[in-house]
């Protein structure tokens, strides 16, 4: 088994950041398991900042 990755993902407007987030999930490899996703918004005037920090890990195929 491999090590926790990260991936930061952020955007100002919330179409391309769940846009980003999907294309995100959607691409990581098959033995990929996502083990914590933690959302936060912050702002900045009136822009708000939208980001997701995704914990995930490389799992092996379960073997009988």
């Amino acid at each position: 088994m491999q090590g926790m990755r990260l991936k930061l993902i952020a955007a100002a407007d919330p179409d391309m950041f769940q846009e980003r987030l999907n294309r995100f999930v959607e691409n990581l490899p098959e033995d990929a398991l996502i083990v914590d996703i933690k959302f936060s918004t912050s702002n900045a005037g009136t822009q708000t900042m939208y980001a997701a920090l995704v914990q995930y890990k490389s799992v092996e195929e379960w073997a009988e």
